[in-house]
């Protein structure tokens, strides 16, 4: 039975200014590199035993951090989970697009990569990476758009619409033939006075049925 935690990346300069960063190589900034030790603070007691991340630096940064504090020697590159192509909104604000294409711009062809794309190899991954590294307790680093339409993906019954912070962390576990999530969206670790959560599906962000 495969556990995998889901991390997205900390925060980067257009994450703050509402950019759309999709592929654009943008590296956290020093709030981003604070979160990524929060969260690895708090991941280091846990049974984690490899870390995969996305080959992006916002997100390979991340995933650094962390394995320096769980003292994980070799963190694995995945392409498959990198960010949503943005096409021609990528590097743009929601004004910017409103200016531009109006307010329906999310109905426009605007060479994006679809959804259906990005949630099929998402769970692509989670369904193949269990096996590939024989590890028991996974660490993901990726980002919000691929986060979020795997869950969906994977149990559409749970997950109608996603949102995912910075440096977040979410949790599924292979119940027989299915995935179950365990931890949704976790930021704690963020919060001042937090107490480190497990991975158990124990504190205010569980799912419900």
């Amino acid at each position: 039975m495969a556990t995998i935690g889901f991390v997205r990346h900390g925060l980067t300069d257009w994450n703050a200014l509402g950019r759309a960063q999709g592929l654009s190589d943008i590296p956290l900034n020093g709030e981003g590199r604070q979160q990524a030790k929060l969260l690895a603070e708090r991941l280091k007691n846990g049974p984690w035993e490899a870390i995969v991340t996305s080959t992006l630096i916002r997100a390979r940064e991340t995933a650094e951090i962390i394995a320096h504090e769980l003292g994980v020697r070799n963190v694995i590159q995945e392409h498959c989970i990198r960010e949503i192509d943005c096409g021609l909104i990528e590097g743009t604000t929601e004004e910017q697009r409103i200016q531009t294409w109006g307010q329906q711009w999310r109905d426009l062809d605007l060479r994006m990569e679809p959804y259906e794309a990005v949630a099929a190899r998402g769970s692509r991954f989670v369904n193949d990476i269990s096996n590939k590294l024989n590890h028991q307790y996974i660490l993901a680093v990726s980002h919000g758009a691929v986060i979020g339409l795997t869950l969906q993906q994977l149990m559409p019954h749970r997950f109608t619409t996603t949102y995912m912070d910075n440096a977040s962390l979410t949790v599924i576990t292979q119940v027989g033939d299915h995935w179950e999530c365990t931890l949704y969206n976790d930021i704690s670790h963020l919060q001042k006075d937090s107490i480190a959560y497990t991975y158990e599906p124990t504190n205010r962000n569980e799912v419900s049925p």
